[in-house]
């Protein structure tokens, strides 16, 4: 199977809006088998408030895919810890974006000295954490409004940098 680069870029003030709308089109349309359309809705409202979106995703390292002057995704590093978004658009689903990302941010936590990161995963987002060796810890539930949603803590022990970079040379 051929690799496909995805080019990675951090967070500019300038992406708010295109990741707000990003944001909601992931929701709406890939979410759409774990969550009713109240769940989505009240989901897609806490990233409303532009002022708000654009703080939450300067307050870690905030990773954009693009190219052609397309957003195709985006993941939040905070702490070094903790992943804390991870949103591809639907268009360009299942062609490496999310893993390119999570790559991306677990060698960026290692090399920073985190031995481990964890993730409050979607039940959307469940299967990709599971099949990259993250580690359930506990289920959450969570009140949005008039609604709960449910997802799941994951969290992967992180080998130390100079494995990950003894596996890339090798």
């Amino acid at each position: 199977m051929t690799k496909i680069a995805h080019k990675l870029r951090p967070f500019l003030p300038s992406d708010t809006p295109a990741l707000q709308d990003l944001f909601a089109q992931s929701i709406e349309e890939l979410a759409t088998d774990s969550y009713d359309a109240d769940q989505r809705t009240a989901w897609i409202e806490t990233a409303e408030d532009m002022n708000a979106f654009s703080a939450r995703l300067a307050s870690g390292l905030t990773l954009v895919v693009g190219a052609a002057g397309q957003y195709q995704g985006f993941a939040t590093l905070k702490d070094n810890t903790l992943l804390d978004l991870l949103h591809v658009h639907p268009h360009f689903a299942r062609q490496g974006i999310a893993t390119a990302l999570v790559d991306a941010l677990e060698r960026i936590a290692a090399a920073r000295g985190s031995s481990a990161i964890s993730v409050d995963a979607s039940d959307t987002s469940l299967p990709l954490f599971e099949q990259r060796g993250y580690i359930a810890t506990q289920r959450n539930s969570r009140h949005l409004g008039d609604v709960w949603l449910s997802n799941t803590t994951l969290k992967k022990q992180l080998a130390p940098m100079a494995q990950q970079t003894s596996k890339t040379v090798s």
